[in-house]
């Protein structure tokens, strides 16, 4: 700062200060009167006495309101013709003394185990879901269930259905399980957590058969994304109606929908169609893609810098949430399942669609 006092008069002040790396406005002399602190600085002129702060939590802590919250209270106060402070104030003074936490008895956190599935050969894993289609009437919507195989993504079974619930669930699962044999502790069904899904019936409908059930985290779609896939795709194929215009014409069109998909060649698979892959047609497909390539190189072998072309092949092991290589059975399964009391109605349902 003496540097700057004793600058020349010819060198502007803003330049000096640029030179010295100060700011300029914090050059200049400060002459501020400084007050003397107030003992009363920080205390509010219309706050509430020590006298007033009591007989709130004395009124809120009477046995008539010991149970009813604060705007109840307030409420109930004021309609009887007495006041004492504003909601607002009646919620400081809880807060102040540390009384606003929930009195009610809350459900503790939940911990819900990562679902992790391996699946090295068809009929290994399904997974499934329900997904709305809509219909021409306004606010009326269908019930796609959709059971698919996890290692080719082959659908193994279908129903539409008005209702959603577990009676629909189990009468597609019975379907499912009949047609292909499933063994006991064969297959793990993997779902999320709707209504129908944990229902007591439905659990014990698998639990029965000796199905081993594995389950999403709440909010977490990833953990169910080949079900959300296929039913995006079912969505937005190109002839997707949007609107139904009655469960039959839904049953009709899904139906084709579904033997078309299967043959369909999907880019998870390599370019396999679901149908090769779960009927184990993998090696005669890929012959005649390997000699299909193998003549194509011998006519252009210029095109191929790297060298023979190889038909590629789907994968050996399809996972959800897992490492195929250092996940253990034990590790599959979620942890033990929450106590629900879900009790569905039973309903009639229709026939289940299979390939």
């Amino acid at each position: 700062m003496r540097c700057l006092e004793q600058r020349s008069p010819e060198v502007p002040r803003s330049r000096a200060c640029h030179a010295l790396g100060l700011s300029r406005t914090g050059t200049y002399p400060r002459n501020r009167r400084v007050s003397p602190p107030s003992p009363n600085k920080g205390v509010q002129p219309n706050a509430l006495s020590e006298a007033e702060k009591q007989a709130i939590r004395d009124q809120l802590h009477s046995p008539d309101y010991e149970d009813l919250g604060p705007r109840v209270v307030h409420a109930k106060e004021l309609n009887a013709g007495r006041l004492l402070a504003s909601l607002s104030t009646y919620y400081r003074v809880l807060r102040a003394a540390g009384e606003t936490a929930e009195r009610r008895n809350q459900r503790p956190p939940q911990r819900h185990a990562v679902p992790r599935l391996v699946a090295e050969r068809p009929l290994a894993v399904a997974t499934w879901d329900i997904t709305k289609l809509p219909t021409t009437q306004p606010r009326r919507y269908l019930n796609l269930y959709l059971v698919i195989d996890l290692f080719s993504r082959f659908p193994l079974g279908w129903l539409i259905s008005r209702k959603e619930n577990a009676a629909v669930a189990r009468h597609l699962f019975h379907g499912v399980l009949q047609r292909y044999g499933i063994e006991p502790g064969q297959l793990i069904v993997h779902q999320d957590r709707g209504a129908p899904m944990i229902a007591h019936s439905y659990r014990e409908f698998l639990d029965a058969f000796g199905v081993q059930r594995s389950y999403s985290r709440p909010r977490v779609s990833n953990d169910n994304a080949f079900s959300e896939a296929i039913n995006k795709t079912l969505k937005y194929s190109p002839g997707y109606p949007g609107r139904f215009a009655d469960i039959g014409h839904a049953r009709q069109w899904t139906g084709a929908f579904m033997q078309e998909y299967q043959h369909r060649p999907h880019e998870g698979l390599a370019g396999f169609t679901p149908y090769d892959v779960f009927h184990g047609h993998v090696e005669s497909t890929a012959s005649r893609r390997q000699a299909a390539l193998d003549a194509h190189y011998a006519a252009h072998p210029n095109r191929y810098p790297n060298g023979p072309p190889t038909a590629k092949r789907p994968q050996s092991v399809v996972t959800i949430n897992a490492d195929a290589h250092q996940t253990t059975a034990e590790e599959l399964l979620n942890g033990p399942d929450e106590q629900l009391t879900t009790q569905p109605p039973t309903v009639e349902v229709p026939s289940v669609g299979l390939p």
